[in-house]
């Protein structure tokens, strides 16, 4: 229990230096520390760590691979994302007022019945929490109640958002075709290109992810998430004791759809772009590789995988484009094989070194 306090004043402390220092950076002096592009980019980061802690919240306290979450991350970028188009109002390229951009260049004289209300900002936030959590009850309530575990619900998580990429690439779904949203002016009434909402949207994000942390603490600390791990370790023993397992899966696997649509919902106005790359299996595998990279069933671990991926990705996807895939599947094997609990494992040294050379003959090894 001291360790636990201690991770979570530790997490504390960070996010509040973190957001101070972006602050005081980016709008305390005349010529900014931090550009506001970098505050974004920290921003995105922080989103995808809200990803990936939904993903971690089902992986590794349920043992249910989805390889299909960041549809859920891109529904809630989209719901969002219809509200920032609806800001633009005359300022775009065709001046209509009532109409996005791309809806005028093909065609359309009026907006389609799912994008009324979308102009309202209370709307808009229960559209990003609606969209994704109905898809995963409708989607989790199915798969679970026919019992699909393992690889295959894996597979079908993958096919999900694969569906929902080629249905989202069509223009006639109405929501931008391959080109997606883009070009967003406004955000509650504040230029979305200044640097004060940059910030504004950096310390939003955090205090989510942090809000996110902490609920989900408290849920796998609490005895619905002893029977999440008793189920990621045997599940027909729990079935046998009467517990009702497709619904405990299904409420899991919904509140988990909804952190990945909130984090989505904040990614877009940082990353000033949505699209339906967003909807690609790759996006996915690679926010379940955060996780194993960061530590399994670790929480923090899952934060800190998605911000050294994020990182080195930029870094090297801008540098050495080709080389990026090769980077992740080599960081993925080393941690697999050396670090089976993540980067927060080889950032223990003794621990490490009791891997390498001491192997145990006999017992589960100790943590």
């Amino acid at each position: 229990m001291k360790a636990v306090d201690r991770s979570d004043k530790i997490f504390t402390a960070v996010m509040a230096a973190a957001a101070l220092v972006v602050t005081v950076c980016c709008l305390g002096f005349s010529e900014p520390l931090i550009s506001p592009s970098a505050v974004s980019l920290l921003g995105k980061y922080l989103s995808y760590a809200i990803l990936a802690l939904s993903i971690d919240l089902v992986w590794g306290y349920m043992g249910i691979l989805s390889l299909g979450h960041g549809a859920f991350f891109a529904l809630g970028g989209y719901a969002f994302g219809m509200y920032l188009m609806r800001q633009i109002g005359s300022r775009g390229v065709y001046g209509n007022a009532a109409l996005p951009d791309f809806m005028v260049f093909i065609g359309w004289d009026r907006l389609p019945w799912y994008w009324l209300g979308s102009d309202n900002f209370f709307i808009a936030l229960a559209a990003v929490i609606l969209a994704p959590g109905l898809l995963a009850l409708v989607f989790g309530w199915t798969a679970f109640r026919a019992r699909v575990s393992g690889v295959y619900f894996s597979i079908m998580s993958q096919a999900l958002t694969y569906a929902l990429m080629l249905a989202f690439f069509l223009n006639s779904l109405g929501f931008g075709g391959n080109n997606g949203f883009t070009d967003f002016k406004s955000i509650l009434g504040f230029d979305i290109r200044a640097g004060s909402t940059a910030v504004a949207l950096f310390l939003v994000t955090a205090l989510v992810l942090y809000s996110a942390v902490l609920l989900t603490r408290r849920l796998v600390g609490s005895r619905l998430g002893l029977v999440m791990v008793a189920l990621r370790d045997n599940e027909e023993r729990v079935r046998f004791a009467g517990y009702k397992v497709e619904r405990v899966k299904v409420a899991v696997y919904t509140f988990s759809a909804v952190l990945a649509g909130l984090g989505g919902a904040l990614y877009v106005p940082q990353a000033g772009i949505i699209n339906p790359s967003l909807f690609a299996p790759v996006f996915s595998i690679e926010m379940v590789a955060c996780v194993a990279l960061g530590g399994r069933g670790t929480l923090y671990g899952a934060i800190l995988g998605a911000f050294l991926v994020s990182y080195v990705k930029s870094r090297l996807s801008s540098d050495f484009p080709d080389l990026w895939p090769f980077f992740l599947g080599a960081l993925f094997v080393l941690v697999t094989v050396f670090g089976s609990g993540g980067a927060l494992n080889l950032l223990n040294p003794g621990k490490l070194c009791r891997k390498l050379f001491f192997r145990r003959t006999h017992g589960p090894e100790s943590n």
